[in-house]
Formats: structure tokens, sequence, C-alpha cells
């Protein structure tokens, strides 16, 4: 016949087994498990680097791209890099920032606000759910 005998709960009382093809069930779950990886999406976190004197127009092609990212699910950090003598004046890269995070509060909320990493400032933007 094929079939055995498989305990299904151990812990009631009396324990439950069950008559069944332990081998089919096992092949069942592994099917399961296959689909439930197939349908969850991975969320990644992508990069947008720029620096506190980078021009208008390089920032909209980099609006554009974080704009991009968020509409394909994933995060967003936001890094300003400081060189030289430009990491006296923060206050520049929390005010890109900070603009940036206002123009995309339709689409993104900020999960980790503004702070200095080293020479580095960075936020991170997660897309809002729809």
């Amino acid at each position: 016949m094929g079939l055995d005998l498989v305990e299904v709960a151990p812990n009631a009382d009396p324990p439950v087994c069950r008559l069944m093809d332990y081998g089919k069930y096992r092949y069942e779950q592994s099917k399961k498990a296959q689909e439930a990886k197939k349908r969850q999406t991975v969320i990644q976190v992508k990069e947008i680097k720029m620096r506190p004197r980078t021009d208008v127009h390089d920032l909209n092609v980099k609006r554009k791209k974080i704009v991009k990212f968020l509409n394909q699910g994933n995060k967003v950090k936001v890094t300003v890099t400081f060189r030289g003598r430009e990491i006296v004046h923060p206050e520049i890269g929390f005010e890109m920032l900070k603009k940036i995070a206002n123009e995309m509060a339709d689409i993104a909320a900020v999960e980790h606000m503004p702070n200095m990493e080293g020479r580095a400032m960075s936020m991170i933007l997660a897309p809002k759910k729809a």
C-alpha cells in the first residue's frame, strides 16, 4: 500500500497520527516553499551620491533616478559627500537632502533622517505603500 504512520500533532493529548505517503507529503511541502519564494519580493537599497556643489540640472537627473527606483519598489539612500573644506558647511548638504525629501513626499517616506557619517551625510527614502 505504501503508506506511513506520521505523527501530526505530537503536543496534543493524546498525540495525533495520520496514515499518509510521507514522500509525497514532503514533495508537496517543498513545492509550496518554492511557490512562496517565487512570490516574495526582494527590496534592495539603491544609492544616489552627490556633492554639495552639484548643479541644478544634475540634481534633476538624480531626482528622476530616485523616482525610478522608488517606483520599482526599492529603497533609496541619498548621500551627499563632502570633500576638503566643504565639510565646514554641512548645512548645505542638509538643505539639499531636506529639499529632496520634500519633493519626494508624495511617493516616498523618509525612513532615516539626514545624519553625518564621517565625511558623508545620508538619508534613506522608502516607497509609500499604495
